[in-house]
């Protein structure tokens, strides 16, 4: 267990914990891994299994309350450029109708990533930055031990990028 897994067990049980292992390393078995995940974060325990309506709602509430979220998030003069680009990447997101999951997984993370950003104005890369995330706002903090455990770069099939993206979405949406 690292640091970082020994320090959430503070906010979370085992099997969460465990299941945030599970999904990022098990390519076959994913499902019930995200389900655990997604009841941290408010959801039923059938999060996975979530029809094309669902899943079109989702994105939908998404880039709504992410574009609210930073429209609404003051900035200092130097990162106007960047909240900027930031709405033009949310509005890009999912757009096209032929789009897959898998081909918008990296823009996904770029997305969080700046949003976090802007929101805190701290370096995301910083090592403390989990855990300061954690004292300040332990549901949020519980949401980018989630982001940052997700791997930079994926070999994983569309369905368990899907997942992985619905359940940051979910989180978001609900902020």
């Amino acid at each position: 267990m690292s640091k970082q897994d020994d320090f959430i067990s503070e906010f979370l049980d085992s099997e969460t914990v465990n299941a945030l292992s599970e999904f990022v390393s098990n390519d076959s078995e994913f499902n019930k891994p995200a389900d655990v995940i997604a009841t941290a974060f408010g959801s039923d325990k059938n999060f996975s299994s979530k029809n094309n309506e669902e899943i079109s709602k989702l994105v939908s509430s998404f880039k709504h309350n992410l574009t609210l979220l930073i429209q609404k998030t003051w900035v200092e003069k130097s990162d106007i450029a960047l909240k900027d680009e930031l709405l033009y990447k949310l509005d890009k997101f999912l757009k096209e109708e032929n789009s897959s999951w898998k081909e918008n997984y990296q823009l996904f993370r770029e997305i969080i990533n700046q949003a976090v950003f802007l929101m805190f104005g701290q370096s995301t890369d910083a090592p403390e930055f989990a855990e300061y995330t954690l004292r300040i706002d332990p549901e949020f903090g519980i949401f980018w031990w989630y982001i940052s455990s997700l791997p930079a770069t994926i070999t994983w099939s569309e369905d368990k990028c899907r997942i992985a993206m619905m359940l940051g979405m979910y989180f978001l949406s609900n902020y």
